[in-house]
């Protein structure tokens, strides 16, 4: 049996990481795996069908969202508005869902290329929010044909605590209205020391036609 060593720990070459996984020492002699960047566990999965929101409350519906975990991902994709040009977006509430109104200060830097190889890098100011309770987009402009659709993921870190503000950042990759493949990358922070406890999505009119949200928290 074959064995590496990194750093004076000895690796069996024998040993297969699952897809995602990286290599963790645990031992001098003893070798683990784990995903990358650490265990992901999935909370809860929302299937859209013509919804006019998508929420993810904590203690609801098998939510979990407090301070089980310190940080917490949400993974969307293929996000498909019912109406055309329409905007999808997210905001938090602490009030269990009762009002989704948290004030937030965001940062856009949009990325776009069109069919024809256009190519923009910038930053976009109407979409960035300062000191708002507006929801905010996470893509603007979505169209609902076949190919336009909109998939990402945002993390939220210590949504729970109630010392500090509450970070987050998205990346996002959609498909435009007018044919524009656009990557958004949101940073910015929730600007309240209370327990964010419930996030919802919707579309700026009309339903969420399809879809799939999951929730993980991160160990």
């Amino acid at each position: 049996m074959a064995i590496t060593t990194i750093n004076n720990r000895s690796i069996n070459r024998s040993d297969t990481a699952s897809s995602g996984q990286v290599w963790t020492a645990t031992s001098a002699t003893a070798s683990d795996f784990q995903a990358a960047g650490g265990s992901y566990n999935l909370i809860k999965t929302l299937t859209a069908s013509s919804d006019s929101t998508l929420s993810l409350v904590h203690g609801s519906s098998d939510v979990v969202f407090n301070n089980t975990y310190n940080k917490y991902v949400i993974d969307f994709s293929d996000i498909k508005p019912a109406t055309d040009n329409v905007h999808f977006s997210f905001n938090g509430s602490i009030d269990a869902g009762s009002n989704y109104n948290v004030t937030k200060t965001t940062m856009v830097i949009e990325g776009y290329n069109s069919e024809s190889g256009s190519i923009v890098v910038q930053a976009e100011s109407g979409q960035s929010l300062d000191q708002s309770t507006d929801f905010q987009n996470l893509a603007a402009n979505l169209g609902n044909g076949a190919d336009e659709s909109a998939s990402g993921t945002i993390t939220i870190w210590n949504p729970s605590g109630t010392t500090n503000v509450k970070h987050f950042q998205a990346f996002v990759s959609y498909y435009q209205k007018d044919n524009y493949n656009i990557h958004y990358i949101i940073s910015g922070y929730m600007n309240t020391t209370s327990d964010i406890d419930a996030l919802q999505f919707k579309m700026s009119s009309g339903n969420i036609a399809s879809g799939v949200i999951k929730l993980y928290g991160v160990t």
